[in-house]
């Protein structure tokens, strides 16, 4: 594992999913340092194009205006060494407005709290903000100690069929 930062705190996405146009992207805090580590409030974010020049956008502390069910209020929380956190970065991929081009981010790097030093995070794809020119963050919460630390997914499989568009020969003929 990557040493760790003079910071203390390693953070990385655990994965994304999407679905009908919203998109989430798990990220993780561990504590890797010696210390407590205390936090209270959300993950600052910023989010870079392919040529990691920053992209304009807000970012919305809770998810009201993107999604329901991601608005717990932020708590403090002191993570002894070993213990991790977690938060949400939610957005959606939603054209309303054809003479606005649409988004796309490449890079997103994470920090803990405003002033804190960002590292970069795997994105797990492009974060194809439409033109809605905004990102929510779900507070971070402490993580439950007994559940496993998740892993990436590993990518699909390239298909090792025939497509469905192409009929195998017949053998009949």
């Amino acid at each position: 594992m990557a040493e760790c930062p003079a910071s203390g705190v390693r953070i990385r996405a655990t994965g994304g999913d999407a679905a009908s146009g919203l998109r989430a992207l798990g990220i993780e805090l561990v504590n890797c340092g010696e210390h407590p580590y205390q936090l209270n409030g959300y993950p600052v974010l910023h989010v870079f194009d392919e040529e990691r020049e920053p992209i304009m956008l807000r970012v919305v502390n809770g998810a009201r205006e993107i999604t329901m069910g991601f608005d717990q209020p932020p708590r403090k929380i002191t993570l002894a060494a070993g213990e991790r956190a977690t938060a949400v970065v939610l957005w959606r991929n939603l054209v309303t407005d054809s003479t606005v081009v649409a988004t796309n981010g490449e890079f997103l790097t994470v920090a803990p709290a405003a002033g804190q030093p960002a590292e970069e995070v795997d994105p797990d794809g492009p974060i194809d903000l439409g033109n809605t020119g905004r990102i929510g963050v779900s507070a971070w919460k402490k993580a439950d100690p007994a559940a496993p630390v998740p892993t990436r997914p590993a990518r699909p499989p390239a298909p090792s069929v025939v497509p469905s568009s192409v009929s195998p020969s017949d053998s009949r003929l």
